[in-house]
């Protein structure tokens, strides 16, 4: 008998997913919650040639995000995928500090964001490592509006601050946006990196379809590099540099703005702790094996906003340090445990997926809105 619900033998022996029920875990933004789960369910049509795919989850902090893709995943001969997917997302507690470098804890507010986003997609495979990616879509009016949720224990955002500290919250526009990536991938495995380097490098526009003022593009540099000391000891490396372009009467909305802090990011800060219109951030980690599918780290994080992109002068930058616990199997880390600390105190993050890798959406591809570190 077919099982009804498939959690772990999502694939078929030729590595196309199955058709049928399946349950979706982890795949939710930064501040979601230790846990999100829901039901999905996927189907090939056009003779196997498009996957209907749709998925619903609710996260730990009742995060909740509804999905509904269409892919052609082997045109081409297998070297070019193309699909379109909406998305609708509601966000009950999104955290914001104020901008700058320099904010302050004490002024931590949250907000909730919902919003709906269309996309169309092409991904091209170049070579088996490298591939190029671009996106458009239209993302409608977001609702910004007092956080909500299980426990909320801090001002709302909206009543906080003005629109001079968090450009946008006032009146937040439509978008039509898109995007640009090159990526070159010569990891072994994606899930659980013990050799080899990933660098990618995107350009993307937001156009503001409602008063123009909040157009701008952005410009995002990354590498990861993870290199085997020994049969048992990885060192891994990760460099992330954001920049904001906008013109001289236009301004990047408080929730497009490049963020840091966080379990992907500083890991002795919260998450979003820090926005502003350019960011950098580095990351140094070494895992050891403790047993077969259980390593220890300790890992030290160095990062900065900035209003302009010369000021991203490494110095100044916030700090971190601490280690953690990396469950996984052979190609995928299952679930990983940090304990970071700061100036600010100590955070613990439970996340399920490797290091330095900002949580996407079961979907694929980065959140279009709020910027996710």
């Amino acid at each position: 008998m077919k099982k009804l619900i498939d959690v772990t033998d999502t694939l078929s022996g030729d590595g196309e997913p199955r058709d049928g029920a399946y349950v979706e875990l982890g795949h939710m933004v930064t501040g979601a919650g230790w846990l999100s789960a829901g039901p999905g369910y996927r189907h090939h049509v056009f003779g196997g040639r498009a996957i209907v795919d749709g998925t619903a989850a609710v996260s730990w902090n009742l995060y909740h995000v509804a999905h509904g893709g269409l892919e052609f995943p082997q045109l081409a001969h297998g070297r070019l995928t193309a699909g379109a997917q909406a998305t609708y997302q509601d966000l009950l507690q999104v955290d914001y500090f104020g901008l700058g470098n320099e904010s302050r804890q004490a002024d931590r507010a949250a907000y909730r964001f919902n919003n709906t986003d269309v996309v169309g997609y092409a991904t091209t495979r170049i070579v088996p490592w490298l591939s190029v990616t671009g996106r458009a879509g239209r993302m409608t009016r977001p609702r910004l509006s007092t956080a909500t949720g299980w426990r909320v224990t801090v001002p709302n955002a909206i009543d906080l601050f003005p629109d001079s500290l968090a450009p946008g919250i006032a009146a937040p526009p439509s978008f039509v946006h898109a995007d640009m990536s090159i990526v070159a991938d010569r990891r072994d495995h994606a899930g659980h990196p013990t050799r080899g380097g990933l660098y990618r490098a995107s350009i993307a526009g937001y156009s503001d379809r409602d008063a123009g003022t909040y157009s701008f593009r952005r410009y995002e540099a990354e590498a990861a590099e993870f290199v085997p000391v020994a049969s048992k000891w990885v060192v891994a490396l990760h460099a992330w540099e954001v920049f904001s372009d906008a013109s001289a009467d236009h301004i990047v909305p408080f929730y497009l703005m490049p963020s840091l802090g966080g379990g992907n990011t500083l890991r002795g800060y919260y998450d979003y702790r820090f926005h502003d219109d350019d960011m950098q951030v580095f990351n140094a980690e070494s895992r050891w094996a403790l047993f077969a599918h259980v390593d220890v780290a300790a890992f030290a994080d160095f990062g900065k906003v900035a209003p302009r992109a010369a000021d991203l002068d490494f110095t100044q930058l916030k700090r971190t340090y601490g280690a953690g616990l990396r469950l996984h199997n052979a190609t995928s880390t299952l679930a990983r445990l940090d304990i970071g600390h700061s100036t600010e105190g100590w955070r613990i993050f439970f996340k399920i997926g490797d290091s330095f890798k900002r949580t996407t959406p079961a979907f694929g591809g980065s959140s279009v809105a709020p910027f996710v570190p």
